[in-house]
């Protein structure tokens, strides 16, 4: 009888306040996690230390963990127990790539590595999904289903997850679920999670426009083309596409990020180059944009005498929850644990992200994490920045809600969505 009855206590769905319990019990471990990942930063597709750390940590769990050959990530299932004839499949992934900064943050664990730095909040992500992860196998018995487990690789390239799901990973997912901490954008009062509707990030695309003139004499300009002026002219008239070409009420952003020209102050430079992005939270928008940069490069370098070629680079394209059941678990989710209180509306943010791609394939939300921690001095840093600090009392709201997400959206019948 005393079996039994464990054995049916096991089984019921855990209650928000166990999951929120369950989280807090483990916070310290949680929070080791974060600190070991964010010592051992790793650029994007370098992730090789950090892989088989997490690798270790998921088999501990007695769990099968797949790799990829020739790439870093990794992913694992867990199977619910739970026997059910509308089964279904959520993702939920985290990224832990790194960035090439110094990190001047002053944390005694700060990374251990010259010129690689956790600033834009990777470690965070993969540390409470690992959490999650954990918790959410030992109540595989309260839901039928599968929660996939994905550990992302070079989300910083801004198109690392196409590798994923060109290799299949979307392939029997009927739901998508991510959480991104936030510095500088979030509240300074504690955490908050946002998982309202509408633009999250926009799509990221990089452009190169390389400018051919005719060097010269400084001094006697004329005799010359110079690829200088039509590079700041190109610059210039570049904006027009924003401001003349496009709707304004459909947002756009193209950013000129560098311009390296000439050998001499007394030559007049044959060459220039411009190196710049794209942001929109319109896919059209998006796919209409290199045709117009095209045709503004070449006529203006053409008018001084120069030519101008471009290369354009898709990357990634906006991340938008437009899902109303997703919206509903993820939102319903965020109150059961925290209240009206821990939902915060987030505008829609000018960073990308390639979470996109997954977005793409399969109903979604990407949640915000207010994590702003400020400095002694009252400041609170931007993401990439080289003394921004996350709040690592946060992270259990990020860990909970990932196990509230899967399980609720796992026992909702097919039916029901």
């Amino acid at each position: 009888m005393t079996s039994t009855c464990n054995s049916l206590k096991k089984s019921k769905v855990p209650s928000p306040t166990a999951i929120k319990n369950r989280v807090y019990e483990l916070e310290s471990e949680l929070i080791d996690i974060r600190r070991w990942l964010h010592q051992h930063p790793e650029l994007s597709w370098q992730e090789y230390e950090s892989t088989k750390f997490i690798v270790d940590y998921l088999e501990a769990l007695g769990l099968e963990v797949f790799q990829f050959d020739g790439h870093t990530g990794c992913w694992t299932v867990i199977h619910g127990d739970k026997k059910d004839s509308g089964n279904r499949t959520i993702l939920l992934r985290a990224d832990y790539d790194a960035l090439p900064i110094q990190e001047d943050t002053g944390l005694p664990f700060a990374s251990i590595h010259e010129g690689v730095f956790h600033g834009c909040g990777h470690e965070t992500h993969a540390a409470m999904l690992l959490l999650a992860t954990k918790i959410l196998v030992e109540y595989r018995s309260t839901f039928s289903g599968s929660v996939k487990i994905l550990f992302q690789a070079a989300e910083e390239t801004a198109n690392g997850a196409q590798y994923y799901v060109d290799q299949g990973i979307m392939d029997d997912v009927d739901a998508v679920f991510g959480c991104h901490t936030l510095s500088a954008i979030a509240p300074f009062n504690g955490p908050r999670i946002s998982v309202n509707p509408g633009p999250r990030t926009a799509g990221t695309d990089e452009f190169h426009i390389h400018i051919q003139g005719m060097g010269c004499h400084g001094g006697m300009p004329h005799q010359g083309n110079d690829a200088i002026v039509a590079a700041s002219s190109i610059v210039m008239h570049l904006q027009t596409i924003v401001s003349r070409m496009t709707n304004p009420l459909d947002t756009l952003v193209i950013t000129v990020g560098t311009l390296n020209a000439g050998t001499n102050y007394n030559v007049v430079a044959d060459t220039a180059t411009l190196t710049g992005t794209v942001r929109t939270y319109s896919k059209e928008v998006q796919e209409s944009v290199a045709e117009k940069i095209r045709k503004v490069i070449e006529d203006t370098a053409s008018a001084l005498g120069c030519t101008a070629t471009l290369e354009y680079i898709t990357k990634t394209g906006p991340v938008i929850h437009t899902d109303p059941e997703m919206l509903q678990i993820s939102h319903d989710a965020v109150v059961k644990l925290f209240g009206e209180e821990g939902l915060w509306d987030a505008p829609p943010m000018g960073g990308g992200d390639d979470f996109a791609y997954f977005i793409d394939k399969a109903p979604g939300v990407y949640a915000f994490l207010a994590a702003s921690l400020p400095d002694d001095k009252g400041i609170v840093y931007p993401h990439h920045h080289p003394k921004v600090i996350f709040d690592e009392a946060a992270l259990p709201w990020g860990a909970a809600l990932h196990v509230q997400v899967a399980i609720d959206f796992l026992n909702k019948s097919r039916q029901e969505s």
